[in-house]
């Protein structure tokens, strides 16, 4: 997407065992104002957003949300395994992408001067929260942290149980089967666009074009079948609701009140037990905050960035 205003620019993070090369897309803040401006006068830096998108995903998933966000600069990363960025060499699980978030949060804040605002998004979101747990185990804790359509049911569980097991054999079969014939299971046109229109709830037929292009495109630039089965597995069984004994921090969580994935009576009993909690639910909106209200989304996270930073100042 040409208009979107972003560059690549690789990182070396450090993870156990040396460093890992990691597609990261930059982009630049736009202030619109003095005032404005004035968050990036070198004594007081903007604060950096950090987006983790979700599984199947890749950067460009939050292309739309970065985009609207003026204020600060964002960098979204594809994730090891999906998009530009290979496996990390230990294997992937869920303890190895915290450490992977982890050198990555400490590199931004390296470069920048100041830490970033990690957001997660779906998938993301049980990344994040476990990334949370670990910083607090180290005495380095996160000061802040968004959650966008949080996984905080398990999946095997509830009204979305039905969806989860048919996953769960989708992707054992792809699995099993000889690998050309596995990766044409995963990538078929009717079965990707069949998940994208159980989730997309807009009803504006050009985003809903929209959003059936960038899963056609994107939805499978996994690396490799067995990155994808070892992310998958990740993904139902564990939630960002596990480490809520560490989000003690000022936590940002928006959803969707029709999110089909993400049940709305389980991510409002998780937003009731955080002791620092914004929260915001999207009506008539499912899954896919990120492409369905981006702009609104990156005024929520400009408006939460700005409340953290007054409370830092103020400390």
């Amino acid at each position: 997407m040409s208009w979107i205003d972003s560059s690549r620019d690789d990182l070396d993070v450090p993870v156990e065992g040396g460093t890992h090369r990691t597609a990261v897309w930059t982009h630049p803040a736009r202030p619109a104002s003095a005032a404005s401006a004035a968050h990036g006068r070198p004594d007081h830096p903007a604060r950096p957003l950090l987006l983790v998108h979700g599984f199947r995903g890749d950067h460009h998933g939050m292309d739309l949300i970065a985009h609207h966000v003026r204020r600060h600069p964002v960098l979204v990363p594809d994730l090891p395994g999906f998009g530009a960025t290979a496996p990390l060499p230990g294997g992937l699980s869920l303890d190895a992408y915290a450490d992977f978030l982890s050198g990555l949060h400490d590199s931004i804040e390296q470069r920048y001067g100041v830490p970033p605002l990690v957001v997660g998004h779906s998938f993301g979101s049980i990344l994040v929260a476990r990334l949370a747990a670990l910083r607090a185990r180290q005495d380095t804790p996160l000061d802040a942290l968004t959650l966008i359509n949080p996984i905080t049911a398990p999946a095997l569980e509830g009204p979305s149980r039905l969806g989860s097991l048919l996953a769960r054999a989708y992707y054992s079969l792809s699995a099993r089967l000889p690998e050309r014939a596995g990766d044409a299971l995963l990538g078929h046109p009717l079965i990707v666009r069949g998940m994208s229109e159980v989730m997309a709830t807009t009803r504006d037929p050009g985003l809903r074009r929209y959003i059936h292009d960038q899963h056609r495109r994107y939805f499978s630039t996994y690396t490799d079948r067995d990155s994808l089965a070892r992310a998958f597995a990740i993904s139902i069984s564990h939630t960002a609701a596990e480490a809520v004994d560490a989000l003690t921090m000022p936590v940002l969580v928006i959803s969707g009140g029709a999110d089909s994935i993400a049940p709305p009576a389980a991510t409002r009993a998780f937003v009731d037990s955080l002791p620092d909690v914004r929260s915001h639910a999207f009506d008539g909106v499912g899954h896919l905050v990120h492409y369905e209200r981006p702009e609104h989304t990156a005024r929520l996270l400009e408006a939460f960035a700005a409340e953290v930073e007054r409370s830092t100042l103020r400390t």
